[in-house]
């Protein structure tokens, strides 16, 4: 297992294994810190070594799970899988009925205002699929020195029944655009299509898992290993089918009420702070370690396990928790057992 490095200005170096980078904590030459949600060393001392292999972070987008490789010709550090985000729509469906009940009710309330209105040139839920994959890209260049990303390309299906569909007016044309235009901000952007990224994998002998929801490295991280290896070169086969794998944390915002109605009362739900904390923000506890941080209740907090989102417990304090960095996702090492 690799740990991302930087010096003492937080500039990426080359990883390092778990081991070596904790003999430099022991002896002082380096310190760990949180940099986002990954875990990476700084150097208190000037590297011996400055120079840098090419590294190629390899994407291979889809509807329900998504990969990524970060890789070089000697070494494969990171294959990364997650959950695509699924649940806006239902929830602004959800918002929008809130909204035409109250307005409905005989009570005091401002008139509808149309003119504030901004339109956006993507859907909000086209749009949160693809800033997650933005967010992780980023979030990848600050820890690694990424030379190259590569991505499989989407071709979104036109349809000519009831209404003509170009390819600028479909959802996934106009977001994979819009994401494009930010990798290539981030670094050199390398789009390979589909019956490529077959034919390089056809090439290495490998075989793509048919069941898409599996939490394996045939899955999807097979597609993001070969495009990275087609960048960078340097194996005929995986060297590295560990996964890691990210599920975002759904926050429910602020609302002045939920919809059902308890004893007649509506209670208020929602929020993203719990007694001070961030909710999804990793603390390290007395008795249960790392956690990340849920709702409240009765001035205590509830804390979850980051493998598998269980609630450990509710009751809580917060005195009792060191803070140590913020995150929105849930963080767990797929075992070996379900990968083979």
């Amino acid at each position: 297992m690799f740990v991302p490095v930087v010096d003492r200005n937080n500039k990426p170096l080359m990883p390092t294994r778990i081991g070596r980078a904790k003999r430099w904590v022991i002896s002082g030459k380096g310190t760990f810190f949180w940099k986002s949600y990954t875990l990476c060393v700084r150097l208190n001392v000037d590297p011996s070594d400055e120079q840098k292999q090419d590294i190629a972070v390899g994407i291979d987008p889809g509807s329900k799970r998504e990969a990524y490789t970060v890789k070089s010709k000697g070494h494969t550090y990171l294959n990364l899988l997650t959950e695509t985000i699924d649940w806006i729509k239902d929830s602004l469906e959800v918002r929008r009925n809130m909204r035409k009940s109250r307005r409905s009710r005989n009570c005091r309330r401002r008139e509808c205002r149309f003119l504030n209105r901004h339109k956006s040139k993507l859907p909000p839920s086209t749009k949160s699929r693809w800033q997650l994959k933005i967010n992780i890209v980023k979030n990848l260049f600050k820890a690694l020195p990424i030379t190259d990303i590569v991505v499989e390309d989407i071709c979104a299906k036109t349809k000519f029944r009831k209404r003509k569909w170009n390819v600028s007016f479909s959802p996934l044309e106009v977001g994979k655009k819009w994401f494009y235009d930010q990798m290539s901000k981030c670094g050199p952007l390398t789009i390979i299509q589909g019956h490529e990224t077959k034919r390089l994998r056809d090439s290495l002998n490998l075989k793509k898992d048919k069941n898409k929801l599996s939490d394996s490295f045939d899955s999807h991280n097979v597609d993001s290993w070969v495009l990275a290896n087609f960048i960078v070169g340097g194996h005929t086969e995986p060297d590295n089918i560990n996964l890691l794998k990210f599920v975002p944390l759904r926050f429910h915002r602020r609302q002045l009420h939920v919809l059902l109605l308890k004893h007649g009362k509506r209670k208020n739900y929602g929020g993203t702070m719990s007694l001070g904390f961030k909710r999804g923000s990793l603390v390290k506890h007395k008795k249960y370690n790392v956690v990340y941080v849920g709702g409240t209740m009765n001035d205590n907090i509830s804390v979850h396990e980051i493998s598998t989102g269980k609630r450990i417990s509710q009751k809580v304090k917060v005195s009792d928790c060191k803070f140590l960095t913020f995150c929105s996702i849930r963080i767990g090492l797929v075992p070996l057992s379900v990968i083979t």
